[in-house]
């Protein structure tokens, strides 16, 4: 009987990672698409900060994704199954004000913060603690993310 419930829970620890994947990499393509398109006074800071942070999600999609084929499950890998998983809104097509950028950037890394807490409190609970420690190390990084981005609009 634990097999089977460990085995249950390894299924769904790696469902729920597919969200954490899918939005990773939809704010990575955001952050990706803000850093080409920026404009504005503050163009060079922002330009560098969010190379930075979109290199740092692009580093963490890759674990991710080996930590759900770890969990013996298929990892998502299309556009197609990233725009449903994530939890977060694609960028507009138009880009917006830096001050907007920056807003959006900061709130998707708060909401990613807060799936990543979710998800690994259940892993943690489900004794899966490999996934736990990889989600503290993305709260760690999507707090510190907001908290840079929020600074420049102070």
């Amino acid at each position: 009987m634990a097999n089977e419930k460990t085995s249950n829970s390894k299924a769904i620890i790696a469902e729920k990672l597919g969200a954490v994947l899918g939005t990773s990499y939809m704010l990575q393509v955001k952050t990706q698409n803000f850093h080409w398109n920026v404009t504005g006074p503050s163009f060079g800071q922002l330009h560098i900060l969010f190379e930075t942070q979109y290199s740092e999600i692009q580093a963490a999609v890759d674990e991710i994704a080996e930590r759900i084929r770890a969990l013996d499950a298929v990892s998502p890998g299309s556009f197609a199954d990233f725009g449903k998983l994530s939890e977060i809104k694609d960028a507009p097509s138009k880009p917006p004000a830096d001050k907007v950028m920056i807003k959006m950037l900061a709130d998707d890394n708060a909401a990613l913060s807060k799936l990543c807490t979710d998800v690994g409190t259940f892993a943690d609970d489900a004794g899966d603690t490999a996934t736990g420690d990889l989600m503290n190390g993305r709260i760690a990084a999507h707090d510190k993310a907001a908290w840079m981005l929020r600074a420049h609009l102070q």
